[in-house]
């Protein structure tokens, strides 16, 4: 059975940094995309950045520059890096996988596992 569970979130003043971890068991890793997503109150799920299994990364517009996706395949653990941090950023973030995307991807729609979710919260 797939589990993701995140780690890393807080409370951070912004411009501060925090790194998000997702630790994946029960199926092959290396071999499947994951992303990042983020929900915040009154908006859509919106998707940060993924990395699919050839190491090849996409990011949000939002995003690129501040933040940066990595994966340890070793350790069978997804990050994420977030510096420069803003106010905007504030929101719920989870880590998603799925074996192979088919269109974008940065949407939701395409994954099939998702992890609980870990609170970012930026303050001005």
């Amino acid at each position: 059975q797939v589990q993701l569970v995140e780690s890393g979130g807080g409370s951070v003043q912004a411009g501060g940094s925090l790194r998000l971890s997702c630790a994946a068991s029960g199926y092959t890793y290396s071999s499947y995309c994951m992303g990042w997503f983020r929900h915040a109150p009154g908006k859509e799920r919106e998707g940060v950045a993924a990395i699919d299994s050839d190491g090849s990364t996409s990011y949000a517009d939002s995003v690129k520059g501040r933040f940066t996706i990595s994966k340890d395949n070793a350790k069978n653990t997804l990050y994420l890096q977030m510096n420069s941090l803003k106010p905007e950023d504030t929101a719920m973030y989870y880590c998603a996988a799925v074996g192979v995307v088919a269109g974008g991807p940065l949407s939701e729609y395409e994954y099939n596992y998702w992890g609980q979710g870990t609170q970012v919260t930026v303050s001005s």
